[in-house]
């Protein structure tokens, strides 16, 4: 479809960061990921696995200051939250993530909710509970919110100095 082509150069272009993080012999590691494999969770998924880690990888991406994606690879799971499913509607990444999710698009009316594994770092020290709380939150920007988990996790400080964020 063309309208998929512009939107997939829109996605490229609002790329706010890319990253994978994870921990070999308990020490955090963060890299940045290039745009290629952020078109489709799949992609994205493959670029994932070539990560080594204790527990696989995590994928943090922020869009547009509009939504993020994580995704948690480990072996051959894959785990993935969408921190709003309206942002489908415009970009090629959501919508592979509610396609894999098997969640309908939205309409445009829908509110802004997260979609998928509100646990997916329940074992690394951010239950699910406070992760939708933290999604509840929506004075804070992708890319605070990803900060926060990173933060909750313990490469916080890594994090902040990729982002280029201030400490909290």
């Amino acid at each position: 479809m063309p309208q998929d082509t512009a939107v997939i150069d829109l996605d490229a272009e609002g790329v706010d960061f890319a990253l994978v993080a994870y921990r070999e012999e308990n020490v955090w590691r963060i890299e940045e990921i290039g745009d290629d494999p952020l078109h489709d969770l799949d992609a994205l998924t493959a670029e994932l696995r070539r990560w080594p880690g204790d527990f696989g990888s995590l994928g943090l991406v922020a869009i547009d200051e509009d939504f993020f994606v994580l995704v948690r690879v480990a072996g051959e799971q894959t785990r993935v939250l969408l921190s709003d499913v309206t942002a489908a509607t415009e970009w090629p990444l959501a919508r592979s993530v509610l396609e894999t999710l098997d969640i309908p698009m939205p309409d445009d009316d829908d509110e802004q909710l997260p979609a998928g594994d509100l646990a997916i770092v329940a074992d690394l020290g951010i239950p699910a509970i406070d992760m939708g709380a933290l999604l509840d939150d929506m004075e804070l920007y992708p890319d605070e919110l990803l900060g926060e988990v990173a933060h909750k996790l313990g490469f916080g400080s890594l994090f902040d100095d990729v982002v280029g964020l201030a400490a909290p």
